[in-house]
């Protein structure tokens, strides 16, 4: 990769990392918020440390080695970056497997934020598929038996790759409902910083999964995984101490993370079947997308600061 590429992709899965985690920065803030200052200073140090080097960069090294285990733990950390043939054939080879498993899994998670969560309404056609949210389940059952269909025509492993990046969805989705509640539990109990501290680690874990399989999208390198998310997950630390409040007001990000994902699955898809997507074609597309949604959040700020405005002045 040309040293332009390599910034472009960095630069691409921190931004990704950094939008995809608000609703994790929001859930951070509101409890740090009930925490004492000591345990707020360990969490924002310590945890830090384990979202990106335990999970954020030791997730990723797992699953290139599960899908590689020829190359062993530590040479599948550098088999990017190997200019022996044996391990970039062993990597092309399983590629397919992984892109088809996190691939599914993102488009899962698109279409249950598109069905089923509320949102704010940043395109039209999001009102209709709201209102017709009883489909979900339908359309991603129709969706994997499609994937499933053509993946074992082209390699059964392809196929069962698919099977578990939805089985992956169906079990993050539950600990994400679980922490909705519990967060609500843990504002309303007097438990102990320790326990509060415990519930943010595991909850960090858990969205930090939609990040990692999206990063494959951009690269199958793991250090460049690893310093792209890792240099996002610092920056949601930074929205969660001070800037969350301000990352609330520009309402459609929620909505440019969540389009960013779809199309970011697509190519993954797309990528296991056989097409060729140069390196360069996601993180642009994350820009892009990220860049019209940010676009339309100024523009709604703008013309809610000008009818309060009128308001204030018809009042007077």
């Amino acid at each position: 990769m040309s040293w332009l590429s390599l910034l472009l992709t960095v630069t691409g899965l921190a931004l990704f990392e950094t939008i995809s985690s608000v609703d994790n920065a929001i859930i951070n803030a509101e409890v740090l918020s009930t925490m004492g200052k000591k345990a707020r200073k360990w969490f924002l140090f310590w945890g830090i440390l384990f979202a990106v080097f335990v999970i954020r960069g030791l997730l990723p090294w797992v699953i290139i080695w599960a899908t590689n285990p020829g190359l062993g733990f530590l040479g599948s950390l550098t088999a990017t970056f190997s200019s022996d043939p044996r391990v970039h054939e062993s990597i092309e080879r399983s590629a397919p497997v992984l892109l088809a498993g996190g691939g599914t899994f993102l488009v899962f998670l698109f279409f249950h934020w598109l069905f089923l969560e509320t949102k704010n309404f940043g395109l039209r056609a999001e009102r209709f598929f709201v209102r017709q949210g009883v489909w979900f389940y339908a359309v991603v059952s129709i969706l994997l038996a499609i994937l499933v269909w053509f993946a074992i025509q082209k390699d059964p492993l392809m196929a069962f790759g698919a099977v578990i990046g939805s089985t992956a969805f169906f079990i993050t989705h539950g600990f994400k409902e679980n922490a909705e509640k519990g967060e609500r539990e843990l504002m309303k109990e007097g438990l102990s910083d320790i326990s509060k501290i415990f519930y943010l680690e595991v909850i960090d874990a858990t969205f930090s999964i939609d990040g990692v399989l999206g990063a494959f999208a951009f690269t199958l390198s793991v250090p460049l995984i690893l310093l792209g998310n890792g240099l996002g997950a610092v920056l949601v630390r930074q929205l969660t101490i001070g800037n969350i409040d301000r990352v609330k007001k520009y309402y459609y990000l929620k909505n440019g993370a969540m389009y960013s994902i779809l199309f970011l699955g697509a190519i993954m898809i797309s990528d296991a079947f056989g097409m060729e997507i140069p390196s360069w074609v996601s993180p642009v597309v994350t820009f892009g997308v990220i860049a019209f949604f940010f676009w339309k959040s100024v523009r709604e700020l703008h013309l809610r600061g000008s009818d309060l405005v009128g308001a204030v002045q018809v009042k007077k």
